[in-house]
């Protein structure tokens, strides 16, 4: 059942996507920035629930009340694809960090590309610095979050890998505060796998954090996420 789960979903989930992608790549040219972001938001819902419907994963957010009215820089760790399109409408308006290669994909990376996101060049770590700083600062001057994944690569289940300060550097250098994500979705959706398990994603969104030392707060967000992830795993 598993097996017949798992296809079904990804019938619906890329056929869906394919279609999204070209209404998106059709009318978001002539959209706003922001209404693009709303409109956009609507497939990654559509996944959420139909991930529910065929494979009985269920999503449980804690800590809603941490999420503040202003732009702030999100940092989450990263087990697998279900984030990545998830944090979309969890978290709204908002302006996603990710390796310019993505963009190429066609229609979904043209898509994307219409939401303004910062696609750098990882070959190049220090170009690709400046650039996350530069218009990491513009997209949160727009009223937009702005999401990291500090760890840089999606990491096995249960795990996490240690967190760059870039996030951290582009909170202190804008004034505005980092926002900790945790969640487990690696359980139920592991990276790279075709298999869906069923079960429970939990996310934790904790309080805001002031940056005064961007390697610091790195380290001190990254010993969360590990307090967090296991406490989360043995609800």
């Amino acid at each position: 059942m598993i097996y017949l789960r798992s296809g079904i979903f990804y019938i619906g989930y890329l056929g869906s996507g394919v279609l999204a992608s070209l209404v998106a790549c059709t009318v978001g040219p002539f959209l706003s920035l922001n209404n693009r972001l709303k409109i956009f938001s609507l497939w990654p819902r559509f996944a959420n629930w139909f991930l529910s419907l065929t494979c009985g994963i269920e999503v449980i957010i804690e800590g809603k009340e941490n999420l503040p009215s202003e732009p702030c820089v999100i940092v989450s760790n990263h087990q697998g694809q279900w984030e990545t399109f998830s944090m979309q409408y969890l978290f709204h308006p908002l302006c996603t960090l990710l390796k310019r290669e993505l963009l190429y994909i066609p229609l979904w990376g043209w898509a994307m590309g219409l939401l303004r996101p910062i696609a750098i060049n990882r070959g190049r770590p220090r170009e690709a610095l400046k650039q996350a700083l530069y218009e990491g600062s513009d997209r949160l001057d727009r009223g937009l979050f702005v999401l990291f994944f500090p760890e840089g690569t999606r990491v096995e289940a249960g795990q996490i890998n240690k967190y760059s300060r870039s996030g951290f550097e582009l909170a202190l250098r804008s004034n505005v505060p980092v926002l900790p994500i945790v969640h487990n979705s690696g359980d139920c959706w592991p990276a790279h796998k075709f298999l869906k398990y069923p079960g429970t994603i939990f996310l934790t969104i904790g309080k805001p954090q002031k940056v005064v030392n961007a390697k610091e707060s790195a380290n001190e967000v990254e010993s969360w996420t590990r307090a967090s992830l296991k406490r989360s795993l043995n609800i």
